[in-house]
This record gives structure tokens, C-alpha cells and sequence, in this order.
């Protein structure tokens, strides 16, 4: 059978026995205040007071609620003990105490003062003390800690390599003067010079880094937008470090004096500081190709390309400006066909559309007609124009007048993909031209490059059947 919990089983008084008796009467017996304060139970203690609630009573709740670490009653127990005109002056200390321990310090103190002088006033009154100095000494050192983390947080968008740049550096610019100067740098690694040109154009440099960072912002958007006050501009700041007694040997102020003469376009001279600091960037890319464009403008092609292929930054190597440069010492070191196909790899753009006018003309000047009739006849699919025409026709005849001369191996180059330009220049099929050959065959180089050569001179090029008819008639001689 089960039992209710709730109601204990009923049992009559005459079935106790003596034992049990005793026992209840044990149990009826009320525990002192002075049991539960022996014993440090101040929440059986608290209760019992609640209970009973006799005089004096509050003095010993805030007591007991103070030790439970229930500051907040404890304070509220003594406040209204202060407020009785019979209170004790030492309820004054414990009311600070409470107010002590609550964060109050100010409070505290005042509620301290008006109690007696005792022990427990002066432990207090020291405690008030030290949090006092304390928070002076916090409130001094916070600025500097607050600088001291920023500065971390600066030093570590530094460290790497500008990872949380914009995140960083933007609120940091009128706190750490180094913050202004690393995220100009930031932007110009992003080639957003237009941003680094508005966050350094109204510093004042006061510093050697700070003028050749000014000088730089200003020599690249100068370029970028043609302007000749900022390069001006630049080149002034430039030569005022390189210039300066505290800076003139040193390698930064070498590398001004060559940027300042860079701009000036005084090549010789850029060449002399940039020879005088070179042991210390053998592998920097950028040094190697501002010392490859020096070589290659004074005409030292050789000792230009092998520089310009050393350098490894892919960011450098896809500029227009780096490839222009190559394809030209390329060209000037008899190599155009290694420039021909620099073109090939580049894209349809305006750029490639340059590079072919620099490898059409240079190549046509340095006597490479082979390369520079592709340029031309390449040029001139992309945008009909005479002068192209004009190039493809004297390339062409270039082409068979150094063979007639002998200065052009006639079958390393080969003579189809001549006698294929010229059959584009004479507006019919090439087979026309070469029909007699098979395999087996060999030319007769002479007698075609004649006709041809007498063809392309011709003025009027409307009447190509009729001397297309006449290249029939003539029949090159061919041995079997």
C-alpha cells in the first residue's frame, strides 16, 4: 500500500513510547541566535531573526545579510538604522562597509567620518584610500595603454604586409603620424594613386621618409594624369633629400637624386647613383627595371633585356610600360622574333595595338622586314589605313633585297611565308605564285624575287592580272 508523503501516518499517544517522547520533545526545542553565530550558519541565523524579529534585531540582520555577501540588503538594513535618533555611531562604520564593498566609494568615505574611531574605521578608511589612489593612477595610465594598444594594432597591419589595412590605419591617421604614411603606401601597392594623393597632399613633410613618400604619390599620379606641375613637383622634393647634407650619402638619398634625374630625363646621371647602390637591390624588381629603362634610353639594349629578365614580379612583367621596353631591346638586339611573339600572348587591347605599331616601325628601321611586314600587315587588318599598306609594300620589298644582296638566309626564313605577305600586298592567292613548286622542286629565288620586287614597285597595282600574266609567262626556272 502506498503512503502519502504529504500527510504522515496518524499514530495515537498511548502507542510512544518513552524513547519517542523524548525524542519529540528534543526536536520542539528552538535553536539560540548565539548556536547559528558559533557555527557561521548566518543564513539560519538571518532566518531565526526574521522569525522572532525582536529588538535590536535589524542590527544583527545587516550583519548576517554583510557576511551572506548580500551588500545591497546589509546597506539597506543599516540606512534605516541611521535614520533612528537612538542609532549607535558604529552602525555608521558597517553602513561604509556595505557601501564599500557596493563600488561607493565616495559614499563610503562620508558614512566612515561619522562613525567612531576605531579599528574596523581605520581598515576601512585605508581600503577607501587605496582604491582612491588606484583609480587616479588608472585614470592616468588609460591613455597610454589605449595609445599603446593602438600602436600594436598598427604595427601588426605593418608586419602583414597591409592584411586589415582599411580596417586599421583610417581611424589611426590623427593618433600615430606613422598610420598616415602606411596607408598612403597601402593605396599605392593597390595603384589607387588618387586616394594616396588625397591623404598626403596637405601633410607638410617634416621628415626625410615623408618627402620621398610625397615626392613618389605626386611623381606617379603625374604620370598617370600628364601632369607636368605634379612630376615638377616631384622632382623638386626629390632633390631636396638627395640633395640634403644628412641624406645625400645614403641610399635613400641616392635613389632621389636618381628619381629626380629620372624625371629630368637625364639618363647619364641616373645611371651614376643607381650604379652606386646597386650591390644592395640585385633582387629587388622594382630598382631592376627603373636600371633596366635607364640602360635601354641610352642605348644599351644588351645590358637592358638581360636585366629586364630578371625580374620575377608578375605585376611588373604584365605592364604595358615593361613590355614596350623589352620588345624594343628585343628588336634593337636582333631578336624579333622573341618580340613577335611578346605580342602574340597579349590580348586584343590598345596596348597591343601599340606594341604592334613600336615592333612594325622599329623593326622596319633596324632592317628586320620580315617581322615588321606581319606588324604591318597585322596593323593594317586591324585599321585599313595607307601608311600601314605603305609599311607592308616596302617591308616586302626589304624582305627580297636583302635576299638578292645575301644578307637574309633565304631558307632559314624560308620563302613561303614571304611570297604569302606578298601575294596579301598583290590581292590574289598565294598558290598563284608558287605554284610550279613540289616536292622535289627547288626555286629559283632570283628570277621570282625580280618579278615580284618589279610588281610591288609598281605604281599602279589595278592591272596585277595583267603582271600576274606575265609571272606565268616567265616561268622561274626549275631544274627536277
Amino acid at each position: 500500500q502506498i503512503l502519502s508523503r504529504v500527510k504522515p501516518a496518524v499514530v495515537c499517544d498511548g502507542h510512544l513510547d518513552a524513547g519517542e517522547n523524548k525524542n519529540k520533545n528534543k526536536a520542539k526545542k528552538i535553536p539560540r541566535l548565539e548556536d547559528y553565530l558559533s557555527q557561521r550558519d548566518y543564513l539560519g541565523a538571518l532566518t531565526l531573526l526574521e522569525f522572532q524579529r525582536e529588538e535590536h534585531a535589524d542590527l544583527w540582520i545587516g550583519y548576517c545579510a554583510f557576511h551572506l555577501g548580500d551588500h545591497k540588503r546589509a546597506m539597506e538594513e543599516y540606512k534605516e538604522m541611521t535614520l533612528k535618533p537612538d542609532c549607535p555611531l558604529e552602525v555608521w562604520v558597517y553602513f561604509g562597509c556595505s557601501l564599500f564593498f557596493l563600488g561607493l566609494y565616495k559614499e563610503a568615505e562620508e558614512a566612515a567620518l561619522k562613525g567612531p574611531k576605531c579599528q574596523l574605521q581605520n581598515r576601512l578608511l585605508f581600503h577607501l584610500a587605496h582604491k582612491a589612489e588606484l583609480k587616479n593612477l588608472i585614470d592616468i595610465s588609460s591613455t597610454s595603454f589605449e595609445f599603446a594598444k593602438e600602436l600594436i594594432r598598427h604595427n601588426l597591419v605593418v608586419f602583414r604586409g597591409g592584411e586589415g589595412a582599411l580596417q586599421v590605419l583610417p581611424p589611426l591617421i590623427d593618433v600615430i603620424s606613422e598610420a598616415r604614411l602606411n596607408l598612403v603606401i597601402y593605396y599605392l601597392r593597390q595603384d589607387d594613386v588618387q586616394e594616396a594623393f588625397s591623404l598626403i597632399k596637405d601633410l607638410e613633410p617634416t621628415t626625410p621618409q615623408e618627402y620621398i613618400l610625397k615626392g613618389v604619390v605626386n611623381a606617379a599620379l603625374g604620370q598617370e594624369i600628364g601632369s607636368r606641375e605634379l612630376l615638377k613637383f616631384a622632382q623638386q622634393l626629390f632633390q631636396l633629400v638627395g640633395g640634403s647634407a644628412s641624406e645625400c650619402d645614403t641610399i635613400p638619398g641616392r635613389q632621389c637624386m636618381a628619381s629626380c634625374f629620372f624625371l629630368l630625363k637625364q639618363f647619364e646621371d641616373v645611371l651614376i647613383y643607381l650604379n652606386s647602390v646597386k650591390s644592395y637591390f640585385y633582387n629587388d624588381d622594382t630598382f631592376n627595371f627603373n636600371y633596366a629603362q635607364a640602360k635601354a634610353a641610352l642605348g644599351n639594349y644588351k645590358e637592358a633585356e638581360e636585366v629586364f629578365l630578371i625580374i620575377q614580379s608578375e605585376k611588373i612583367r604584365n605592364d604595358y610600360v615593361y613590355k614596350s621596353w623589352l620588345t624594343r631591346c628585343y628588336i634593337m638586339n636582333k631578336k624579333a622574333r622573341l618580340a613577335w611573339e611578346l605580342y602574340l600572348k597579349m590580348e586584343t587591347s590598345s596596348e597591343s595595338f601599340r606594341l604592334l605599331q613600336l615592333i612594325a616601325n622599329d623593326c622596319y628601321k633596324m632592317g628586320q622586314f620580315y617581322y615588321a611586314a606581319k606588324a604591318f600587315d597585322a596593323l593594317e587588318r586591324l585599321d585599313p589605313c595607307p601608311e600601314y599598306w605603305e609599311g607592308k609594300r616596302g617591308a616586302c620589298v626589304g624582305i627580297f633585297q636583302l635576299i638578292l644582296a645575301g644578307r637574309e638566309p633565304r631558307y632559314d626564313l624560308g620563302l613561303l611565308p614571304v611570297l604569302t605577305l606578298a601575294s596579301h600586298l598583290l590581292s590574289f592567292p598565294p598558290h598563284y605564285l608558287f605554284e610550279n613548286v613540289s616536292s622535289g622542286l627547288l626555286f629559283n629565288h632570283i628570277t621570282i624575287i625580280i618579278i615580284i620586287i618589279m610588281l610591288i614597285k609598281k605604281k599602279n597595282l589595278k592591272g596585277h592580272n595583267v603582271y600576274f600574266l606575265e609571272l606565268k609567262a616567265t616561268r622561274c626556272g626549275v631544274t627536277a
